[in-house]
């Protein structure tokens, strides 16, 4: 046995055996240097090993520690099946490790948290970012690169700010997303609806807008979409950024679970963007937790300036701990590890799904229901015929304990809303959702008008 070896397995063993404790701290590479009679390679070698196998994590100027396993899982609400929230499952947060990476960053960054940073973000950050960005195809100069307080920020800024293409209305997919449709109404923005189903959009009706309309901007999630739960095909996207550039429109692409996808052949908007037409954001709050607010916006050069002249005057800097906590946690290997375990869950979930709806849904509604694609991620959707009565659907289903919500609140105003139900396995367990939609499925019935 090599003395590395010898010593990764001596440290794994004194960590099952709870000698080291989740989260504690390791001895440093110079106490196991003189434990072992060693060089400072060897130990370094052994470390590297048990990091690689998630045993424990690295932090920058600080040392290596146990990698956190458990959590304090919550309660699942007793015979209650929740297809309707949509935030992350409070048991998959990273919230110990997490926890951890902020004392740590609090300890390597010291004053540079509790000073006015720089309203672009982190600069160590973003170099963290910019090299995980590449493995999405989403190739971009750290300049171009912002942190935001989450992609709403991003959004506001984006809808506030004026374009080189001095034009006014927004382009939205329809249904969308909720908290944009929602200010977009409440505001009364000029705003343009494009129906999306699960067959996508309509290419010829987007040139027609394109062309016809005051775009200022086409807001779109190419991928995994809400609330529909699709993708566009690679022709679509390709499409789309040809007809962007024809008709001087830029593209907001919103690609909010781009971390939950192991498709590593689905690429998003901005790959086939030859032009600087897309604006690329994305979200850490689906795959950490919504209370970290750290999104990410690659803008474009011309909109640059306005884009960060705006962003100080609403936001000195977005949170700096929140920033530095997370640059750790990536850089030790935390964030794929805890990816991958998330990923994991999630498809065990939709898979769930997909089969129930087949068994309970697909099979025993024919012509009251539609079902188009199964879900690959958290969520998907139903569309229903329009004898369904959406009202009472959702208190047949609160009468079995179920938990649903329709796309009401996805449209426009004015846009024709279609009859879709909105299906989400974040906070349900892959166990219950068999019976949850057997339970769906009694209230369709009994909610069709006769």
């Amino acid at each position: 046995m090599f003395k590395f070896n010898e010593i990764s397995y001596d440290l794994e063993q004194a960590i099952k055996s709870s000698t080291y404790k989740e989260g504690e701290k390791l001895p440093s590479i110079r106490a196991l240097c003189n434990q072992y009679h060693c060089n400072k390679s060897t130990v370094i070698q052994a470390l590297q090993e048990l990091e690689k196998r998630h045993v424990i994590y690295s932090v920058p100027r600080s040392g290596y520690y146990v990698l956190k396993k458990s959590f304090q899982p919550l309660d699942e609400k007793k015979n209650v099946y929740d297809f309707a929230t949509s935030a992350p499952d409070w048991n998959e947060f990273p919230y110990a490790d997490f926890q951890h990476c902020i004392l740590k960053a609090i300890d390597a960054y010291q004053q540079e948290l509790f000073i006015y940073g720089t309203s672009k973000g982190l600069p160590s950050l973003l170099k963290v970012v910019q090299r995980q960005l590449e493995n999405d195809q989403v190739f971009a100069k750290e300049e171009h690169i912002m942190v935001t307080s989450g992609v709403q920020q991003a959004l506001f800024i984006l809808q506030s700010i004026p374009f080189p293409n001095q034009r006014r209305k927004i382009l939205v997919e329809q249904p969308g997303y909720h908290l944009l449709i929602d200010y977009i109404n409440q505001y009364g923005l000029e705003a343009i609806g494009i129906a999306r189903s699960a067959q996508g959009i309509d290419l010829n009706r987007l040139e027609q807008i394109f062309q016809q309309e005051d775009i200022k901007f086409f807001y779109s999630m190419p991928r995994f979409h809400n609330p529909l739960g699709t993708s566009y095909s690679k022709e679509e996207k390709i499409e789309i950024v040809r007809l962007a550039e024809k008709y001087d429109v830029y593209i907001v692409e919103d690609d909010f679970l781009a971390d939950f996808d192991r498709d590593t052949k689905r690429d998003p908007l901005y790959a086939y963007d030859r032009h600087e037409r897309v604006i690329y954001l994305k979200s850490y709050s689906k795959i950490m937790f919504p209370g970290l607010r750290v999104g990410i916006a690659v803008v474009p050069p011309a909109l640059l300036q306005a884009f960060h002249q705006y962003k100080k005057y609403i936001d000195i800097d977005s949170p700096m701990i929140s920033q530095a906590a997370l640059e750790i946690y990536m850089k030790s290997g935390m964030f794929d590890h805890h990816k991958f375990r998330i990923q994991t869950s999630y498809i065990k979930r939709s898979q769930a799904l997909n089969d129930a709806i087949q068994q309970f849904i697909g099979e025993s509604l024919p012509g009251v229901v539609s079902v188009h694609q199964p879900t690959q991620v958290m969520h998907t959707h139903i569309a229903l015929d329009k004898q369904v009565n959406l009202n009472q659907l959702v208190l047949h289903a609160k009468k079995r304990n179920v938990a649903i919500e329709t796309a009401d609140r996805n449209y426009l105003t004015e846009f024709p809303r279609e009859k879709i139900l909105k299906l989400n396995v974040s906070n349900i367990s892959a166990e219950l959702i068999g019976e949850g939609m057997e339970k769906v499925a009694e209230a369709i019935k009994a909610s069709v008008n006769r």
